[in-house]
């Protein structure tokens, strides 16, 4: 078998570490064991490209048993948790190609090899698979059925070449789902970023000015965290509604280059290019502290930071020193790619469990229905959202109510008023 892990002598620990995970997962558990018997993926041969985690595998191991022929590779190059690729690829007999701190050529190239098998079904995680296939792998476009979107970021990047007429094949939006984005986005990534941000830097974060950049669900979810342990945290955005909605929540909204010289910490969320640049590092304080969570790491100007500084050295894992001029020091968290996968292990995987439920089911709806979509970016069918929200409250031991007849008579009527 085919595959490119960074050391087969973790296979164990990461064995270890992916039934941790599992135990959280009730809900794709109990749809890994539906997949085990129906087989809904017998000979699909799917190519994903994910960040290499305990809770990835856990799909993977879905997939599979569902009869998918899977090749993974990493969405991020520093993403990729070691342990889990080699257990993956010697316990679970899955081709995984992925390195954590892989360069940018060994990242296309395990791309490249995750494509090896011509796919029918893409799942993405950024949208660099898909970009990929368009760009480079054209020959393989007849082949594919079909697709799937993870994350905010690759949702906006597919609706742009829907729109332009340039996308060749159906995806469903994941990341739109609301037992996605509700809770995955919020939740799971305020924890686990405000948890890389600790480990990198070891800094208390009470009493602190922490600047949030873009309020949508993902920084709303670290904005509440940060709040939480004591931050003063200051929102940025572009969006009046968003704004509007944070100073609501109670955050002092305010330009970044009026945040940028009393920020102390910095956390980019907004998925677009050069949010932090030249003239906000040139107002921040000594000793300030940057760090993204956005899919890529354009959100920080890094080059002119570099440009701009006299020395930089790497004073602590995954914590980069730029020093200035004038003797400020500004320091990167992570190389400026999302914090927490890169310092810490990403989403906790109970909120995991929903997102990639979605995927899982997806991937059934993509095998069944692919000749009746045409090639636009789709919503996650509600069915599929509002079974996975019952599934997660069962496993949680929680009962809702029902509508009585009366009640859905009445909820479809015009007639009864006042």
């Amino acid at each position: 078998m085919d595959f490119d892990v960074k050391d087969r002598g973790l296979a164990g620990k990461g064995k270890l570490r992916i039934e941790w995970a599992a135990q959280s997962m009730p809900v794709l558990r109990s749809i890994q064991e539906r997949f085990a018997v129906e087989k809904p993926l017998k000979g699909i041969r799917m190519a994903a490209c994910l960040h290499v985690t305990t809770e990835t595998a856990a799909l993977a191991k879905t997939l599979k048993a569902g009869g998918a022929d899977l090749r993974i590779c990493a969405s991020n190059p520093l993403s990729t948790q070691d342990d889990v690729a080699a257990s993956l690829a010697i316990h679970d007999e899955i081709p995984v190609f992925a390195i954590k701190g892989e360069d940018k050529d060994t990242y296309y190239r395990h791309i490249h090899s995750a494509l090896g098998h011509s796919p029918q079904v893409t799942m993405d995680d950024g949208a660099d698979l898909v970009s990929t296939i368009h760009s480079d792998r054209r020959e393989l476009l007849p082949g594919i059925i079909g697709g799937t979107e993870e994350t905010t970021t690759g949702v906006i990047r597919l609706r742009s070449m829907a729109e332009t007429g340039v996308l060749q094949y159906p995806i469903i939006a994941v990341n739109d789902a609301d037992t996605k984005h509700l809770f995955d986005n919020r939740y799971g990534t305020g924890q686990s970023t405000v948890d890389g941000i600790v480990r990198a830097t070891n800094r208390l974060l009470a009493g602190s000015n922490f600047v949030v950049s873009g309020y949508g669900w993902c920084g709303r979810g670290v904005a509440m965290r940060a709040a939480g342990m004591g931050a003063k945290v200051i929102v940025t955005e572009v969006d009046p509604l968003r704004a509007l909605e944070a100073v609501m929540d109670g955050y002092r909204v305010m330009p970044m280059a009026e945040a940028a010289g009393i920020g102390d910490f910095f956390c980019t969320l907004t998925g677009d290019i050069h949010v932090l640049r030249k003239e906000h590092f040139q107002a921040m304080k000594d000793g300030a502290i940057i760090s993204n969570s956005g899919h890529f790491n354009v959100e920080i100007d890094l080059e002119a930071l570099a440009e701009m500084a006299a020395k930089r050295r790497p004073i602590r894992d995954f914590v980069e020193e730029f020093q200035l001029a004038d003797g400020r020091r500004v320091y990167v968290l992570g190389e400026g790619r999302l914090i927490n996968l890169a310092a810490a292990e990403g989403h906790p995987s109970s909120v995991m469990d929903m997102s990639f439920a979605n995927q899982a089911l997806c991937s059934e709806y993509l095998a069944k229905n692919h000749a009746t979509l045409k090639k636009q970016v789709y919503r996650v069918p509600l069915e599929i959202d509002k079974d996975i929200a019952r599934l997660k409250l069962a496993s949680m031991g929680v009962d809702i109510d029902t509508l009585t007849d009366e009640q859905v008579k009445y909820l479809n009527s015009w007639e009864m008023g006042t």
